[in-house]
């Protein structure tokens, strides 16, 4: 059982999970890619315990993660964090499959994993265990014919390496324009640097880590955006943040 309350913009009791619904809603009648960004990350800005981010969530958190699958057309997530946090498709449980018919949407949205080499194991989860094949978002000399074999769908942007912004405006030209990443902060870091950040939903966890993990972005360039803020969301000791693009 979760208690998730409101503390800004206003202070509320307990939300419902229309609420949430409505909070975490999407933009109506996009006509372009809009990307949200989830992390979870601990109160000294750690991104991950012993390479996963498992010991950082929470029931809530959890609860937050899946609704922004839930909400999204196609979860966008970088080679690196699939293969560490051993990725599978979005589960089409019953429960989800009755909010999102409810909400406009057929069927649970695919993994998108992007990969300048497709170094994926096509007998890994991400292929097998899966209710929609996975689209692999590479280059054009990447080698994916063991992929396609495994049912996956190929998207090549670029060509030494995965042109982000085509890659997103393909995958919008075939109805996927909700997109939801879920990291990691490698693939961040290259949508900050390319500015195609709408959305940050960060989870404050009340732990201090240490040692030598990660920011929940990373690349080779500062490239400060300005970002407002939208909601802060509690439970438990742990914040719900959420940022959306300045504007003006």
């Amino acid at each position: 059982m979760i208690n998730v309350r409101s503390v800004w913009p206003l202070a509320t009791g307990e939300l419902t999970g229309a609420d949430l619904e409505e909070i975490y809603a999407y933009p109506a009648d996009l006509d372009r890619p809009w990307v949200q960004v989830n992390f979870v990350a601990s109160a000294d800005g750690a991104v991950e315990v012993d390479t996963t981010s498992a010991a950082l969530s929470h029931a809530a958190d959890r609860a937050v993660f899946l609704l922004g699958r839930d909400l999204a057309d196609v979860v966008l997530v970088g080679a690196g964090t699939a293969r560490a946090e051993n990725y599978r498709g979005v589960v089409a449980g019953a429960k989800r499959l009755e909010r999102r018919r409810r909400l406009g949407f057929a069927g649970v949205p695919p993994i998108a994993v992007v990969t300048r080499t497709a170094d994926l194991d096509p007998a890994s989860r991400l292929f097998t265990e899966t209710a929609v094949p996975p689209i692999v978002v590479t280059t054009d000399t990447a080698d994916t014919r063991a992929l396609e074999a495994a049912g996956a769908e190929v998207v090549r942007a670029g060509h030494d390496d995965v042109d982000l912004p085509r890659a997103l405006d393909l995958l919008a030209a075939r109805g996927l324009r909700r997109i939801d990443c879920e990291g990691g902060p490698g693939l961040f870091g290259r949508l900050v640097e390319a500015d195609l950040v709408d959305q940050l939903c960060l989870t404050v966890a009340p732990l201090l880590v240490g040692g030598p993990a990660g920011r929940i972005a990373a690349g080779p360039h500062a490239v400060p955006r300005r970002l407002a803020l939208a909601s802060i969301l509690v439970e438990d000791g742990f914040t719900f943040l959420r940022y959306r693009r300045a504007t003006g």
